[in-house]
């Protein structure tokens, strides 16, 4: 039995001695509920049926068997949690980028939303990079619904589970060539009537943290930002971070005194000069990934220009749970909804 990404999902497939491979009728849901991430938890008995995490875009992963083809949800863990609250619904949107490139993406819609409702938009954007989104439970975007925000997530170019040309979309640019395909895709959720275009916002984590601090130095259309745990300065990135074997001889395709043009061409950092957009910066304390200087940086940058901003320091996190108890990550919610809110226009409604 293997276990793989497909188009936003998690899978599961029985590969035969001979290697056939046959998928099973079980879709994952991974148990990380703060944001989408395809992913999930699984185990096979002796007699062939196959345990693993279920869920929707609307309930976060329970425990379900599958035998003979048949799945069985086996326990309820939050029915009596939410059965007294609305949830917004997920659907999916359709994106083509200009060279005829389909980006997967979605959109979860405020609860009380109704059809041509035109209302702030939060364009949040996934780490990895190479890792992917689906539509799945996401207790952030919840949050955000909850507060009257629709929220935008993809998978562009580098994202797993679409074959290796589109994950090689990233190679040797990153992060430039990703934000064409993210501003289709708000360009198309305002297309769609779904989002107020004075009232965009862009976030994201990680990966996401980086194209959030290079898409604010290449456009000014988003009312405010907040970028976590991002890069800010490849130089300074792949000799500081535990990863330092790896970015530079693997990402970069050489040291920064090899290729210093290409470090700071791809640096959110070299576009620091252009950025008008309100950015919030938040890291982890302990984050030896991207490491805390990172974020430092990038408020630097802001402050001195007379950029509005704040840094967040979670105390005791690490790069992997940046919120490490669910009190933090409801509080790094709180902050990032309290930075839109201070930049949030009256919505519009057709």
């Amino acid at each position: 039995f293997v276990g793989y990404e497909d188009e936003g999902e998690y899978r599961i497939a029985r590969v035969s001695p001979a290697g056939e491979v046959a998928p099973l009728a079980a879709s994952l849901v991974d148990t990380y509920y703060s944001r989408p991430y395809a992913g999930g938890q699984w185990s096979v008995s002796g007699n062939g049926a196959l345990a693993f995490t279920s869920g929707s875009s609307t309930s976060p992963s329970d425990i379900s068997v599958l035998r003979g083809g048949k799945a069985v949800r086996l326990t309820a863990l939050n029915d009596l949690k939410f059965a007294g609250k609305r949830l917004g619904k997920t659907i999916e949107l359709s994106v083509t980028t200009a060279d005829g490139t389909r980006i997967p993406s979605w959109i979860t819609l405020p609860p009380d939303y109704k059809p041509g409702d035109r209302v702030p938009v939060i364009l949040e954007i996934h780490g990895g990079p190479y890792a992917s989104y689906g539509p799945h439970f996401a207790s952030e975007y919840q949050l955000f619904a909850s507060a009257g925000y629709a929220t935008l997530f993809t998978n562009p170019g580098g994202s797993t589970g679409y074959g290796q040309a589109f994950a090689d979309r990233i190679e040797g640019n990153y992060p430039i060539s990703n934000h064409d395909e993210l501003m289709a895709a708000v360009d198309a959720a305002i297309a769609a009537g779904y989002a107020d275009p004075d009232n965009l916002f862009v976030t994201g984590g990680s990966g996401g943290g980086i194209l959030t601090a290079w898409i604010v130095g290449q456009t000014q259309r988003f009312a405010a930002a907040a970028s976590y745990k991002p890069v800010i300065n490849w130089t300074s990135m792949a000799l500081m971070s535990d990863g330092y074997a790896f970015f530079g001889k693997y990402w970069m395709k050489g040291q920064p005194w090899e290729r210093p043009d290409d470090y700071w061409r791809r640096s959110p950092l070299a576009a620091a000069g252009n950025i008008k957009t309100p950015t919030l910066v938040l890291v982890g304390e302990e984050d030896y990934r991207t490491p805390r200087s990172e974020a430092e940086q990038f408020y630097g940058a802001l402050k001195v220009q007379g950029i509005d901003t704040a840094l967040v320091v979670t105390p005791g996190a690490s790069h992997s749970d940046m919120s490490m108890s669910p009190s933090q990550q409801a509080a790094k919610t709180a902050a990032v909804l309290a930075w839109f809110e201070k930049y949030r226009k009256g919505t519009k409604a057709n």
